[in-house]
């Protein structure tokens, strides 16, 4: 397989130019994610970088791509166009149906 000495930005890997892996496409991932080890035996943290694209020429043709780190560390998932929208954590949304519990009716 093909691979591509790609640049890290930001988080622990700030500076780093690591060999990943292409797809059919010659692209690399739009993710990368590194598990890191607990010192306590604990699950491993993972860290997850976002590929954008590493900068434009002055005839405007791209450069090529690098990872930059994204503290949030969302999961990416496809946008259909049945999907239902993405909730916040912070509790269950009242529907049209549900009545606060201290009013009659």
């Amino acid at each position: 397989m093909k691979s591509e000495d790609t640049p890290f930005e930001g988080g622990p890997l700030d500076g780093r130019v690591l060999p990943v892996l292409l797809g059919p496409t010659g692209r690399p991932p739009k993710t990368y994610r590194v598990p890191v080890p607990d010192a306590a035996g604990g699950p491993p943290t993972v860290l997850v970088y976002r590929l954008v694209p590493r900068g434009h020429s002055r005839m405007g043709i791209q450069k090529g791509w690098k990872y930059e780190y994204d503290p949030e560390g969302k999961v990416d998932r496809p946008k259909w166009p049945w999907s239902k929208p993405d909730r916040p954590d912070d509790g269950p949304d009242d529907g049209p149906n549900d009545k606060p519990a201290d009013t009659e009716g």
